[in-house]
């Protein structure tokens, strides 16, 4: 056995031609525990391909593969004051706010813009839980109220994605007055006659859930969504009671009348269609982008 030869060279020849693999080509479902590729959750909209886990998806991410072809217009939202209460506690907020921009690469929690789905106009907007736990602070209001005034300036609908974890504490009562503001926001929708649709993504709690998120006049989650103002832990340390098995989940509350529907990330865009074009009483979208079909000629008269 020639030692040099047998493992001296091919260990060299290992550490010369080691390649780097990236750590994020690969993640772990946290429902069933499945490594996923990224770029097969990606096409998969970030649904586990194993067992149905709808993870966190981006706004932006979300509106491409909602709007036709992935074009979309961002709506302009209004900057608000920057730490109006020069809130501390174990960092300053705008440090905190720097730290989520950087993580996220996005400027606020909500993301709104305008396109098409189907070749039907709408607004969106879309929360991201992944900045500060997509917390309502003075900016998500402004958000919310630009949604509004943009989607009543051009007589489309509104289309809100929710996705958070309550009010940001950093804001403190500034934070809970966006709760009447997004409210008037909403009856702006109402007294305009267009339709405002909720699509509840998990988890959606706290101050978010007791307003704009749940005024819709439809009302559409994600399966196995958590939505609640109080978390099921809290109840069941106040009542002392075991609760119902998934309780505060999407399919509960659909049983219980408190949603119309529960719908697959991937049924979505079609679902959200069929309703926005029922109820403004227009024809059913054509499918695939594809030009409608042509009305038959007339014959000629003899």
């Amino acid at each position: 056995m020639n030692w040099i030869s047998n493992y001296v060279r091919p260990k060299i020849n290992s550490l010369f031609s080691r390649r780097e693999v990236p750590e994020n080509l690969w993640t772990k479902c946290p429902e069933c525990g499945t490594m996923l590729f990224h770029r097969e959750l990606s096409d998969n909209l970030n649904v586990c391909t194993h067992c149905d886990h709808h993870m966190a998806i981006t706004p932006r991410d979300r509106f491409k593969a909602l709007f036709d072809g992935g074009v979309f217009i961002e709506v302009k939202v209004p900057e608000p004051v920057i730490d109006p209460l020069h809130f501390r506690d174990q960092k300053k907020y705008p440090d905190r706010m720097k730290a989520a921009q950087k993580a996220t690469g996005e400027k606020e929690a909500m993301l709104v813009a305008e396109g098409e789905v189907f070749r039907t106009p709408i607004v969106a907007a879309a929360q991201d839980f992944a900045f500060m736990a997509g917390s309502m602070g003075m900016y998500v209001g402004n958000a919310i109220v630009a949604a509004a005034e943009r989607a009543v300036a051009l007589k489309r609908p509104l289309v809100l994605f929710a996705a958070a974890g309550g009010a940001r504490m950093q804001e403190g009562i500034l934070s809970l007055m966006q709760m009447p503001r997004s409210t008037v926001a909403i009856q702006m929708l109402k007294e305009a006659g267009l339709p405002y649709i909720v699509v509840l993504t998990h988890p959606t709690t706290g101050g978010v859930t007791a307003s704009y998120a749940m005024l819709g006049d439809v009302h559409i989650s994600e399966p196995n969504a958590l939505i609640c103002f109080a978390g099921p832990r809290v109840i069941e340390q106040t009542i002392r009671e075991k609760l119902p098995e998934g309780f505060q989940r999407a399919e509960y509350l659909l049983d219980h009348g408190m949603l119309d529907r529960v719908t697959h990330r991937k049924n979505l865009k079609d679902e959200l269609v069929t309703i926005i074009r029922m109820v403004t009483r227009q024809a059913p979208a054509v499918r695939g982008d594809l030009p409608g079909v042509e009305p038959e000629a007339a014959p000629a008269k003899a």
